[in-house]
């Protein structure tokens, strides 16, 4: 069968994390490439026991079909868990419980671009916001990164400009793939921005809690008192990414069409998943198992990051106050690509950093490693093999 691939798939490519990846089947590989968290961090037990409690005391319930906008009971305690420390569902907003973030970044767009339309976004940023972006043939207006976040003077021209962007990108804490934190003053500045411009921001926020170091500081969301923000923020960090769990806010006339595209994709979210979620915020200690999470990724990036002094003192790299990765930067003399291949000839995964930008042929010295899934044996290994690519490099 000769398949007609539509216009707006055809020129699409595959993730090149999610090719990278798929040689984890060779056992001795070790990869610095994923972002997936660590498996001791998984609740497992209460999983498991709240998992057969219900499906012993209420079967139909958790294997029938559900409201699209989400187990009431989930919601609930999920609005509960949200506005917890800040003020995130507000009166005139909604929350609706989605298979993951990426649903999220798929249906904000989908309801609110046409083909041609203008996206402004970090750059770099996280990859798969970018393929949920340009799978209804929108264009990606790239806004460059300080230190504390996004470039402001950049951020308003890209308003101004027409056409004017549909939505504008974020990750303000411990963004993919820099790690860097948005301060609290851009934070305010972006949110009076969209205001002024009337541009909705897309908050996306799946290391919020991930929190090593450092103070927390508040969502942008928090800031809304006009409906211009769109919150994202996922459990696949805190409980585990087989779940596949998020929520959205934002608001309620937004908010119906959002639940219009879940029931033209998916009907409803998972119900287990639903329902596990609300037993683990409502019968769990949730504070002192996201502790627990932070010390574990705390020890892995302290670890990780000893070791680059140590042994790739060329590589310099931002320091994160959480998330999961470290963004390399490599001498002028190194060739980036090439690292990045001699690394893979020697069993180490990492990411090139161009995957990250809206221009992948811009020239980049930047790659992405993951602290958060190898142990810490592998980190060491795996810091050791960039140590001998760099002296090979540098001596021929």
């Amino acid at each position: 069968m000769d398949f007609q691939i539509s216009n707006r798939m055809r020129g699409m490519k595959p993730s090149v994390i999610r090719e990278i990846l798929k040689q984890m089947s060779d056992p001795e590989l070790i990869s610095f490439a994923g972002g997936n968290p660590a498996a001791d961090s998984f609740p497992a037990k209460e999983i498991a026991q709240f998992s057969a409690e219900m499906l012993e005391q209420d079967p139909v319930g958790v294997l029938q079909y559900s409201v699209t906008e989400g187990v009431p009971a989930a919601r609930e305690a999920v609005r509960k868990f949200a506005n917890r420390h800040y003020s995130v569902v507000k009166a005139n907003d909604d929350l609706i419980l989605v298979s993951g973030s990426q649903q999220i970044l798929d249906f904000v767009t989908k309801c609110l671009c046409n083909e041609g339309d203008v996206v402004a976004v970090e750059n770099p940023a996280f990859l798969g916001a970018f393929l949920s972006f340009r799978c209804y043939g929108t264009k990606l207006v790239g806004v460059s990164m300080e230190e504390d976040g996004v470039n402001l003077e950049e951020l308003e021209k890209v308003f101004a400009a027409e056409p004017k962007p549909r939505f504008f990108y974020c990750i303000p804490n411990f963004q993919n793939p820099t790690g860097r934190t948005m301060s609290e003053a851009k934070r305010k500045a972006v949110y009076a921005l969209s205001v002024k411009y009337g541009v909705p921001v897309l908050e996306d926020d799946p290391y919020g809690e991930l929190r090593i170091a450092g103070q927390a500081i508040a969502p942008i969301k928090s800031l809304d008192e006009t409906g211009n923000v769109i919150y994202a923020a996922s459990f696949s960090k805190i409980m585990c990414p087989g779940m596949r769990l998020a929520y959205c806010v934002c608001d309620k006339t937004l908010m119906k069409s959002l639940v219009i595209a879940k029931q033209g994709s998916d009907v409803h979210t998972n119900v287990w998943s639903q329902r596990i979620c609300a037993e683990l915020l409502t019968r769990m200690d949730m504070e002192a198992h996201i502790q627990e999470i932070r010390g574990i990724y705390r020890e892995k990036a302290q670890w990780m990051m000893q070791l680059l002094d140590e042994k790739c003192p060329e590589i310099r790299y931002i320091r994160p106050e959480g998330g999961m990765f470290l963004w390399g930067t490599l001498p002028e003399n190194v060739q980036m690509q090439d690292f990045v291949k001699r690394c893979l000839d020697k069993k180490l995964a990492v990411v090139p950093g161009n995957a990250f930008l809206v221009d992948e042929n811009q020239p980049c010295q930047n790659f992405r490693m993951n602290f958060s899934t190898p142990t810490k044996q592998q980190i060491k290994m795996g810091v050791e093999i960039m140590a001998a690519v760099l002296r090979e490099m540098q001596l021929q």
